[in-house]
C-alpha cells in the first residue's frame, strides 16, 4: 500500500505542478477599431428639379428665346429649352417666373411694344401648353428699350429679338 500511495502522491503532485505552470503568452492588447465615419446620406434623385439645378443643369441655364425677324412664333430650337423651365415650374409650386420681351429698333416704338409683349405671351402660352401654371408667370413687354446689343447691323438685331426669362421665386 505504500507504494500505491507513494503513486497517487506522486500524480497528484505532477497534476498540481501540471496546473501551476502555465503557458506564457504575450497579451497583445485589441486592435483599435476605427471611430465610425458619420455619413451623410445620398440624396435620391426623385427626378425634380431643385433651386439649386438654375446654376447646375445645362438646359435651365439657357434663359433667352429668340425670334425671327418680326415674328412671335416660338422657333423650333427652342421647344427643349421651354419644355426644362416648364417641367421646373410643375416640380416647384412655388416658383414664379417674368418673361421679359423684347424687339430691335426696326419699327415704331408702338410696334416694337405690341411685339415684345406677343413674343412673351408666346413664352407663355408654350410655358403653359408643356405644363407649367399661368399663376407662375407674368408677361413684360420693353420693345426696343432694352437691347443687349446696339449696333445697327443683322447679327445685333437678331440678339435683341428676345424674350428673357427671369425667376423671380425660385
Amino acid at each position: 500500500m505504500n507504494t500505491s500511495i507513494r503513486v497517487i502522491a506522486l500524480s497528484m503532485l505532477s497534476v498540481a505542478v501540471i496546473a501551476g505552470c502555465k503557458k506564457q503568452v504575450k497579451e497583445t492588447p485589441p486592435a483599435e477599431t476605427p471611430a465610425p465615419v458619420a455619413t451623410t446620406p445620398a440624396p435620391v434623385d426623385d427626378g425634380l428639379y431643385g433651386p439649386e439645378d438654375l446654376d447646375t443643369d445645362a438646359c435651365l441655364r439657357q434663359r433667352v428665346i429668340y425670334f425671327d425677324f418680326d415674328q412671335d412664333a416660338l422657333k423650333p430650337e427652342f421647344q427643349a429649352i421651354v419644355g426644362c423651365h416648364a417641367k421646373y415650374l410643375r416640380d416647384r409650386p412655388s416658383s414664379r417666373i417674368t418673361l421679359e420681351g423684347n424687339a430691335d429698333e426696326r419699327g415704331s416704338r408702338d410696334y416694337n411694344q405690341g411685339l415684345g409683349e406677343r413674343r412673351g405671351n408666346a413664352v407663355s402660352s408654350a410655358l403653359q401648353a408643356n405644363g407649367g401654371s399661368g399663376g407662375q408667370l407674368s408677361v413684360v413687354s420693353y420693345g426696343e428699350e432694352r437691347p443687349v446689343c446696339t449696333e445697327s447691323n443683322e447679327e445685333c438685331w437678331a440678339r435683341n429679338r428676345r424674350v428673357e426669362i427671369i425667376y423671380t421665386a425660385k
